[in-house]
């Protein structure tokens, strides 16, 4: 019996879906095939703010996730650096104000790394980051409704496709897809792949909605878990040579539990903080199982 089927038959029945079996097939082609996934710890990887606060006040965050975040300062000593903060008004993290201070930062340790989080950066931002960044860390959105009605942004999926293949020009990015975003439904990813394959993209990244105290869709609930689930087998298949990590942000608890086992078997190449299910699963499935103490972007 196949991993997938097998997983499936353990979830609790309230939890099961009429699934699509050719998505759970591993394909001989398929990166989901290799003998290798990773688990990601990133202890060596301190998240930091530009800002204190976020002028947009989004349906999912409000500014929650600032307050897990450091101030900057350049006595950090960490390996690497998730620089982020709030945004302005036109979905902008102004890391410029940090660019001296950042470059400072990267120069006391030639091995230390930057993963920038920047937003629908401006045009004369990117010599910095081209200067700066490892990485960059963009959250693609493919859906007018997603952005009207959780960022209140005036800007379109045009705009995010246009800041897409302007970082791609300065520096490494990571598309990062939130499943469920728009307060737990599902509307755009599978568009913001079908963008992305056009486009092309070196590695994937997806987290998925939590329901966070504080913030308009503090009583929704997460995404459908076989909505979750089918969008990461799908989009194994559409990039079989992609690197696919899924990153910190995802409900806890039960969903959890049985999601990251889920991604096991849709053949993810990095999970972070996996659920113990996840890791007995990986152990039968590949024969390298590693350990990394960074950032899954980089």
């Amino acid at each position: 019996m196949d991993v997938f089927t097998t997983i499936y038959q353990q979830l609790p029945p309230q939890w099961q879906w009429p699934y699509r079996p050719e998505l759970w097939r591993r394909p001989l082609d398929s990166r989901s095939c290799c003998d290798r996934i990773a688990f990601v710890y990133p202890e060596n990887t301190t998240a930091v703010r530009c800002t204190a606060t976020c002028s947009l006040q989004c349906g999912h965050c409000n500014g929650h996730y600032l307050e897990g975040m450091l101030p900057f300062y350049s006595g950090i000593n960490s390996s690497s650096l998730l620089v982020s903060g709030g945004c302005d008004s036109f979905g902008r993290v102004p890391f410029h104000r940090y660019k001296d201070e950042l470059t400072a930062w990267k120069q006391q340790d030639r091995s230390r790394r930057l993963n920038f989080h920047v937003g629908l950066v401006r045009d004369e931002d990117l010599p910095a980051l081209a200067d700066l960044a490892d990485v960059v860390s963009f959250d693609f959105v493919w859906d007018q409704e997603t952005i009207d009605n959780v960022y209140g942004l005036p800007a379109s999926p045009d705009d995010y496709l246009r800041t897409y293949r302007s970082l791609k020009k300065a520096t490494a990015v990571i598309p990062h897809i939130c499943i469920g975003l728009h307060g737990g439904k599902l509307g755009g990813e599978y568009k913001a792949l079908e963008c992305l394959q056009r486009e092309g993209a070196e590695a994937l990244a997806f987290i998925v909605f939590v329901p966070t105290p504080g913030t308009r869709f503090a009583q929704r609930k997460p995404p459908n878990l076989g909505q979750t689930a089918e969008l990461l087998a799908a989009a194994r298949r559409m990039f079989p040579k992609t690197t696919i990590s899924l990153g910190c942000m995802r409900p806890a608890g039960r969903y959890r539990y049985w999601l990251d086992a889920l991604a096991v078997a849709a053949g993810v190449d990095r999970i972070v903080h996996p659920t113990p299910l996840a890791r007995q699963w990986a152990a039968k499935i590949y024969s390298h199982v590693q350990e990394e103490k960074e950032c899954c972007s980089l």
